[in-house]
């Protein structure tokens, strides 16, 4: 019985994410939803992607580099 109370919970767990992380809806102003005006820090531009176009480029690169020198380590940790 405990075994089908936790696979019960983690399944439900698994269920509920992603109505939990829901992300907030666009400005009503917003030209997504048709308000007219322009989206908040979008520097003008009518068609800004929602977020204002932020790179992610930068963030991305450092942390598969941090990753790949992780890995390297523990090769080397392991064949010495």
């Amino acid at each position: 019985m405990k075994k089908a109370i936790r696979i019960f919970t983690v399944v439900s767990f698994f269920a509920l994410i992603p109505v939990l992380t829901m992300a907030q809806p666009p400005h009503p102003n917003s030209p997504v939803n048709g308000g007219g005006g322009n989206a908040p820090n979008t520097g003008g531009q009518t068609n800004a992607p929602v977020g204002g176009g932020a790179p992610i480029d930068g963030g991305l690169s450092i942390l598969m580099l941090m990753g790949a020198a992780y890995g390297a380590k523990k090769v080397y940790q392991v064949r010495k």
